[in-house]
């Protein structure tokens, strides 16, 4: 199983590197693939006021992939930050609201790194396979999507299990345990990650990804809905049981 996990965006140096730390430690004692991800600059925040990153982020992620060794990815919202994101990732992540973008899409494919798409709130999980194919377009066979939830009315999101063997079909499929339970511009129901992201895996998802915070609660971005750094060790090893019952 892949975990794809982090805070929402990079706070600090400190803070993202205890987060980065502590899951690199934990996902070895469970033998789970883990690639840190934060978000560099979040630019579809809601409010012009919600903080978007650090203005180094970039140079705190790279730090962090350098000094624990471990793989990193984050959203690239522009065709222009392509190039000089793609120097330091491991995996570039398009954003669900971006995700029918053609030239961000291309712009990213070109560069021959894993491609990890978030299929929008607004789509059929059927339509993701033509974003699938305009990552293939270019010559780049390494792409993943993520299911994330469906847009249900005004500041809801709901999950249907069925999109991840639908999306199965024409590429991997992660799934985000946390912004599934966000009410979009309201907050999140944190306390639904378990049962979604076990649910997730029972219908063959192929990794998870989880953002958490040491401090929900004082996180700058995403807190309703990220779960607790503490927390992190009961529910992966709750669903790595459940992997283990499943093989």
């Amino acid at each position: 199983m892949i975990l794809i996990a982090g805070p929402c965006v990079v706070e600090d140096y400190a803070t993202t590197y205890e987060i980065a730390k502590y899951l690199k430690w934990l996902t070895n004692e469970l033998g789970i693939d883990f690639v840190f991800k934060a978000s560099y600059d979040k630019a579809n925040r809601t409010s012009i006021q919600s903080f978007r990153g650090a203005e180094n982020a970039l140079d705190v992620l790279y730090s962090v992939k350098k000094e624990l060794k471990v793989k990193i990815t984050s959203d690239v919202h522009r065709v222009s930050d392509v190039v000089k994101a793609s120097r330091l990732l491991d995996v570039i992540q398009i954003p669900a609201f971006l995700c029918r973008q053609t030239d961000l899409i291309l712009e990213a494919a070109k560069t021959g790194l894993p491609i990890n798409i978030k299929k929008g709130q607004f789509m059929s999980p059927y339509d993701m396979v033509h974003v699938v194919d305009k990552v293939k377009s270019v010559g780049n066979n390494d792409v993943t999507l993520i299911e994330r939830g469906t847009t249900f009315g005004y500041n809801n999101l709901v999950v249907d299990m069925r999109s991840i063997p639908i999306m199965q079909k024409f590429a991997p499929v992660i799934f985000d345990a946390t912004h599934s339970v966000q009410l979009p511009g309201k907050g999140g129901e944190v306390e639904f990650v378990p049962v979604l992201a076990k649910a997730a895996v029972a219908a063959g998802a192929d990794g998870v990804f989880i953002e958490c915070h040491p401090e929900p609660e004082k996180a700058l971005c995403d807190g309703p809905n990220s779960v607790r750094l503490s927390d992190m060790p009961d529910l992966l090893g709750e669903i790595c049981s459940l992997t283990c019952q499943e093989r």
